[in-house]
């Protein structure tokens, strides 16, 4: 009778065909993440200029507060992808110790979703949150807000 192992319990080392091939696929999703992040910004950047500049053109110097608005949205979409880059660069990391010490298995290969419980993942987003990362981009936008509302548009 031939026994099989698991799948789990065939090890992989770095030359194995689709290690290289993960490790590809991690890496592209790290620099997704930074990139949406920088994006978020941008756009949150954008879009609160497009609205002073209208307000300003309306002449109600004091709706300029309407545009402190889509900071909250942006800062939390920003924290997620900070979020998912910091849990990508931890797998890759796991993955690589795991290589080094030859302990990798077949059932690593190809794990990319986060499988953390909601409150653990809510947790984490609120962390990269407060990552010098994100939080000064948007604390310094609302700042400009309030010097465009006190200084330009008085």
């Amino acid at each position: 009778m031939n026994a099989t192992k698991p799948v789990d319990a065939e090890k992989v080392t770095l030359e194995s065909a689709g290690v290289h091939g993960y490790l590809t696929i991690l890496q592209s999703l790290i620099a997704r993440m930074g990139t949406n992040s920088s994006n978020c910004k941008n756009w949150c950047v954008s879009l609160v200029c497009a609205i002073v500049v209208v307000i300003a053109d309306k002449g109600r110097p004091n709706h300029v507060w309407i545009a402190i608005i889509p900071i909250a949205p942006f800062l939390l979409l920003d924290s997620y992808y900070v979020f998912l880059e910091r849990h990508f660069r931890t797998v890759y990391n796991n993955f690589i110790r795991k290589l080094h010490y030859g302990t990798a298995s077949v059932g690593d290969v190809f794990f990319i979703a986060p499988r953390a419980p909601i409150r653990t993942t809510s947790w984490s987003i609120v962390n990269a949150g407060g990552s010098i990362a994100v939080w000064p981009s948007y604390a310094l936008l609302a700042a400009m807000l309030a010097v465009v509302k006190t200084w330009i548009l008085a």
